[in-house]
C-alpha cells in the first residue's frame, strides 16, 4: 500500500477539527454534521464507520458487505485504512472499546 499523503492537512481542516472537538454530546455532533454534510455524505461516513467496527470485530469482508450493503471494494478500502492508514480508525476504535469511555 502507498504511504499516506501528508499534504492533506490544512488550516481549514484544523479549524473543522477544533469545531468538532468543541461539541459535547452525540446530539450536538449529529446536529452539526447534519448542517455541515448532505444526507448522502452522512450516510457514507456512517456506513464506513459501521464497516470499520464490523471488521474490527473480526467479521469477514463478504459478511460485512452483505450486512451493510456496502461494496466489497469499499469494505476493502476501509480495512486498508483501518490497518495501515494514519491511525485515526485505530484511535477511535480503541477509545470506544475502552470500559468507562463516555460517549455522551
Amino acid at each position: 500500500m502507498n504511504m499516506p499523503d501528508h499534504n492533506w492537512r490544512t488550516g481549514n481542516l484544523d479549524a473543522l477539527c477544533r469545531a468538532l472537538l468543541s461539541l459535547e454530546t452525540v446530539e450536538e455532533m449529529a446536529l452539526f454534521l447534519r448542517d455541515l454534510c448532505t444526507r448522502t455524505e452522512i450516510e457514507g461516513l456512517s456506513s464506513r464507520w459501521e464497516v470499520a467496527t464490523m471488521l474490527e470485530s473480526g467479521l469477514p469482508y463478504r459478511q460485512v458487505s452483505e450486512q451493510t450493503g456496502t461494496s466489497i471494494t469499499t469494505v476493502g478500502r476501509v480495512n486498508e485504512w483501518r490497518r495501515f492508514g494514519t491511525g485515526g480508525y485505530r484511535i477511535a476504535l480503541g477509545r470506544l472499546d475502552t470500559p468507562g469511555h463516555d460517549a455522551r
